[in-house]
Parts: C-alpha cells; sequence; structure tokens
C-alpha cells in the first residue's frame, strides 16, 4: 500500500469530520450565510501567502533538481498568479482587494500557517510533504463530497468548480506522488510524517469551523 493511502486510512475520521461540517454541508446546499463564506475567503487569502512561503522553503530542502524546480515554481505561481485569482474570485463576492489585505489572521488561520512554516524551517522533506497533503487531499475530497450533495448551480458553484477543476486535480496528484516518494525513501520518518499529516488535517478541520463561527481575536 502506497504511504499516501495509510495517511488517509488514518486520518479517516478527520475527512468524515469535515464532509460533516455544517460550513460544507451548507456551502454545498447554497444556504451557507454570506459572513461565513467571506469570512472564508479572507482568512485564505492570508493562508495562501504562507503557503506560497512554505514551498519555497521546501524547494531549498530538497536536492532532487525535478523537484526542486517543481516545488520553487509552486511558490512562484502562487505569488504571481494564484493571489490575483483569488482576488478575482474575491472581487466575484464583493470583497475588494484592499479589504483583503487588511484582514487580520483569525486565531486558527494564525495557528495552522505558523504550523506549515515552523515545520518548513525545522522539519524534514518528508515531513513538510506531509504536512502539505490534506490542504490538496482534503480540498478535492471535500470539494467532490460537496459537488455530490449540490443540488443545482447556485452562488457558491465557483468555489466548487475551483476545488474540483482539472488544474487542482493535478496538483493533488503531484502532491500525493511527492508523498509517497518521500515515504519510500525515508521509512526512518514515518512516524514524523504521521504526526504532520494529522496535525495539518485537523487545522483543516479547524479552518472550516473558524470561517463558519467567524472567529476572531477576543480583545
Amino acid at each position: 500500500m502506497a504511504f499516501s493511502e495509510q495517511l488517509l486510512e488514518e486520518g479517516e475520521h478527520v475527512w468524515e469530520a469535515q464532509k460533516e461540517h455544517p460550513f460544507v454541508r451548507e456551502l454545498a446546499a447554497g444556504t451557507l450565510d454570506d459572513a461565513a463564506f467571506r469570512h472564508w475567503v479572507k482568512q485564505d487569502y492570508r493562508y495562501l501567502l504562507d503557503y506560497a512561503r512554505l514551498f519555497s522553503i521546501a524547494g531549498t530542502k530538497t536536492r532532487d533538481e525535478e523537484t526542486m524546480t517543481h516545488l520553487l515554481g509552486v511558490a512562484h505561481e502562487v505569488l504571481d498568479h494564484e493571489m490575483d485569482l483569488h482576488r478575482e474570485f474575491a472581487a466575484g463576492y464583493d470583497i475588494p482587494r484592499e479589504e483583503l489585505e487588511a484582514v487580520e489572521k483569525a486565531p486558527t488561520c494564525e495557528a495552522y500557517t505558523n504550523y506549515l512554516v515552523r515545520t518548513a524551517y525545522e522539519g524534514s522533506i518528508a515531513e513538510i510533504a506531509a504536512a502539505l497533503f490534506p490542504c490538496m487531499q482534503g480540498y478535492l475530497d471535500v470539494a467532490e463530497h460537496m459537488a455530490d450533495l449540490a443540488d443545482g448551480e447556485h452562488r457558491y458553484t465557483p468555489f466548487i468548480e475551483l476545488y474540483t477543476g482539472d488544474e487542482f486535480r493535478e496538483a493533488t496528484a503531484w502532491c500525493r506522488a511527492f508523498v509517497d516518494r518521500c515515504g519510500e525513501r525515508y521509512p526512518g520518518q514515518h512516524e514524523a510524517m504521521r504526526e504532520a499529516f494529522l496535525t495539518s488535517a485537523k487545522l483543516e478541520y479547524r479552518f472550516w469551523e473558524m470561517a463558519y463561527t467567524l472567529e476572531g481575536w477576543d480583545l
């Protein structure tokens, strides 16, 4: 069994919790409160900046030229292209660029991005791959679940289409193969990879909760 499959089996309970979360189910139905979705869009914008940092740092930790090229290429793609796409996506829901750039990270977003960046700096390339995996595979699986639940098109259909589209599927397939290569090359790091994977998976669940509850700082 591929190591990515082992990780997904161990994280199955987290995946099921994500699929049953009211944010996910209500978005699929088109009934999600506008404020919750806007909160997700703004927090995800801040997340993406650290997502780019994760790939940049990961690129410096691999000795394989092809992998280095891909990782650094993703970092460049996020900053040069995907941030613009996210701004366009946000504008479609009446969220201007100024509002995106002024938003403060909610506690969960802060915790998740801090965890990813710390793993990038302190962890091995195998741990980085495992920490990244839930963001990719999780969004694809949850979006596919949303597509199954959805009954026709509605205002959140673009979200579902974004994360079930060919481009995101290809990116997820690369990430999964990356995890499998690391699992084969570094068998002594399997336990660290499991821990990184499950931590990110739990934070993915908390990200939905953060958006749904409009989480912010009390002070």
